[in-house]
């Protein structure tokens, strides 16, 4: 099992365990340290949400830099367990955690009674070639979970095009990994 370091804020130096998982890739330091760079000016008391959440360091690191709240989205019944282990530990406050697929989630809860509270910062990271980032950024735009100035960080293949309807605002890459921060149009 490895681990994988905070890399700035409150919890700054803590590192968290990673598995061994088929298919499970941390998002690495330098592409966090981009992003949150990005971020900075927005992160303070923001409302994020990290679907297929994994080891939960874009969340953790999210409310390590100020942010009020993350909820973290994982199916893994393995990786939720480590997760609700750490929160049980109750050294994250702000942290909430739903076990649960990420596309079926956000079409269910978009699809109630009542409007999604919207969120102010969302992480989008799912497993490579399964085509899941353009289904979770259409959920996000058409069932109302993002805020008026809303980000959405993706981490993907080479090669994801951007989809309609969306503004590409920044973008980086570090191996055979892309990032991007969009805004939807």
């Amino acid at each position: 099992m490895g681990r994988i370091r905070i890399i700035g804020g409150h919890w700054r130096g803590r590192l968290l365990p990673v598995p061994t998982v088929a298919g499970l890739r941390p998002t690495p330091e330098r592409l966090r340290e981009t992003l949150f760079n990005w971020l900075a000016a927005d992160i303070a008391g923001a409302r994020c949400l990290d679907l297929f959440a994994g080891t939960g360091i874009l969340g953790i690191e999210a409310l390590s830099r100020g942010a009020r709240e993350a909820i973290l989205i994982e199916k893994n019944p393995g990786l939720y367990a480590r997760l609700r282990a750490r929160q049980a530990e109750g050294q994250y406050p702000g942290l909430h955690l739903i076990r649960a697929n990420a596309c079926r989630w956000l079409q269910a809860q978009g699809a109630g009674r009542h409007s999604p509270r919207p969120f102010d910062i969302v992480f989008v990271d799912p497993p490579f070639y399964r085509d899941l980032v353009a289904r979770c950024l259409s959920l996000l735009q058409t069932h109302g979970w993002l805020s008026e100035t809303a980000w959405v960080y993706v981490e993907s293949e080479p090669g994801l095009v951007t989809p309609p309807h969306w503004q590409l605002c920044q973008q980086a890459r570090a191996g055979r990994v892309w990032c991007r921060l969009l805004r939807s149009a």
